[in-house]
């Protein structure tokens, strides 16, 4: 049920909540288990079926099926929110990686279609700079904001072969964070960004399970874990941390060697 806490009287939208076990929902249910009232979205229709899973713990909480690359769409959301609630507060961009229904693309860079770029750079770039674009305008007339953005490991700090569009956009992504921070410092808004590693949801392959055991914590992380960071950082208690990347991954960064620890350690 809904309690006073963190986020009480505050607003918080978060993108990316379809999957019953995926990070974009446990984000929505740690803002609102300390008290925010919610606005959700996903490009698939089952984001109302989590927003009826929120309501049913009695969150307070509006859904949105919506295209984040498209704009338009993007801004005519924005503007319910803000005739709902006059103000949002946090905006936690967590969409990104692969529509539904479609696999994320995995091609080496001389093999790539114009067509696969875009559409790998706009589903994680572009609609984290078309859902900061929409709300931004509010918060900065508010003089308030908290924007944490999902990036990764993979772009900013590590690669693998036959991600490229991928890692550009997560990367960039990062470099999106910084710039924003330093222009809306001074207008009362915080910019984060934070970087899962090795994450079990609903989607998980089997390498990617395989590759959170090899971390330094022997397991892969969980939405819950990754969403408790993204709540600090949305959080007052944050109020001097902007423009980072905070690194979710048990430990898999800071060790050079990742394979089967039998093998060596």
């Amino acid at each position: 049920m809904k309690k006073a806490g963190r986020f009480e009287n505050k607003v918080a939208f978060v993108t990316g909540v379809a999957g019953e076990h995926g990070m974009g929902f446990a984000v929505a249910k740690a803002l609102a288990e300390e008290g925010a009232s919610l606005g959700i979205v996903d490009v698939s229709e089952r984001v109302h079926d989590r927003a009826k899973d929120l309501s049913a713990m009695g969150y307070e909480v509006m859904s949105f099926a919506a295209d984040l690359t498209v704009r338009k769409d993007v801004e005519q959301i924005a503007e319910k929110m803000i005739k709902a609630y006059g103000r949002v507060d946090v905006l936690a961009n967590v969409a990104g990686m692969a529509f539904f229904g479609r696999d994320e693309i995995f091609k080496d860079v001389v093999d790539l279609t114009e067509e696969e770029w875009d559409f790998s750079i706009n589903i994680n770039l572009k609609s984290t700079f078309n859902c900061i674009k929409a709300f931004l305008p509010h918060m900065i007339k508010n003089q308030y904001g908290r924007i944490v953005n999902v990036s990764s490991v993979t772009g900013p700090l590590v690669a693998n072969p036959g991600e490229s569009p991928y890692c550009a956009a997560k990367a960039a992504i990062l470099g999106l964070t910084r710039a924003l921070a330093l222009e809306v410092g001074k207008k009362g808004i915080l910019v984060n960004a934070v970087a899962p590693g090795w994450i079990k949801t609903g989607a998980s392959t089997e390498g990617e399970i395989a590759g959170g055991a090899n971390t330094a914590l022997g397991r892969p992380g969980t939405p819950d874990e990754v969403a408790k960071l993204i709540r600090f950082l949305a959080s007052d208690e944050a109020s001097y941390i902007t423009g980072q990347l905070i690194v979710i991954d048990g430990g898999n960064i800071i060790q050079e060697y990742k394979g089967p620890s039998e093998l060596y350690y």
